[in-house]
């Protein structure tokens, strides 16, 4: 089993989807991730994702949006959303791509901090090269390679030892270049995306280095 991680971009300034572009554009909610996405029978979408910020503000969008079916929030702070909605064209031929590919999804999918959808599918090489040629005949998305390599079922141990909010916080300093050489981004920068002071912030760093650090050299 080989694994495939790309970044997802719709081309141009828009979003996949005018509901989804709604959401992205409102800056009192912070789409999270995507632990479910599936084209029903009838070519509804179900989508089963997490988010934080105004709840109200979300129900008051999808409420009013001529495209969503049904929906339902629970929990706070980070939140779940489950909706049902109308695809567009181009999102229906997507996520038929993706079935027809018989290809895994190793959920979550991630936003980024610039709403681009990062996925790590699983297959065989194969596959990943039929999905990239029938992704490229695409018009309306553009679909960078981010790495591929062997699978391995502990491949995320890492990420279970860290708190959701640890991962969160470093999830976001990745996307905004904290890490790259030059540095990109500061505390501040990446306090601002997450909502918590730019010390707290070091703090969980700090805290998520130690872990990581801890368990390659033992």
């Amino acid at each position: 089993m080989r694994y495939l991680t790309v970044l997802v971009k719709p081309d141009g300034d828009s979003a996949f989807h005018p509901l989804g572009e709604e959401l992205s554009a409102e800056p009192s909610i912070n789409r999270r991730a995507i632990h479910h996405v599936e084209l029903l029978a009838d070519d509804t979408v179900l989508l089963f994702a997490e988010a934080s910020g105004s709840q109200d503000r979300y129900k008051q969008i999808m409420e009013q949006s001529p495209y969503v079916i049904s929906h339902l929030t629970a929990g706070e702070g980070r939140w779940m959303a489950v909706s049902q909605f109308e695809p567009t064209e181009e999102v229906r031929r997507g996520l038929e791509l993706q079935r027809d590919s018989f290809l895994i999804i190793d959920t979550p999918i991630r936003f980024t901090s610039e709403d681009h959808l990062k996925i790590t599918y699983l297959g065989t090489d194969e596959i990943f090269r039929k999905l990239y040629e029938r992704a490229g005949e695409v018009e309306y998305m553009t679909i960078d390679i981010l790495e591929t390599g062997d699978y391995e079922t502990n491949q995320s141990a890492f990420s279970r030892m860290l708190t959701s909010r640890q991962e969160e916080v470093l999830e976001t300093a990745v996307d905004l270049g904290y890490y790259s050489e030059p540095r990109q981004a500061s505390l501040e920068d990446i306090s601002e995306v997450v909502g918590i002071a730019p010390g707290t912030v070091g703090e969980h760093l700090r805290k998520v280095e130690e872990r990581v650090f801890s368990e390659l050299v033992t």
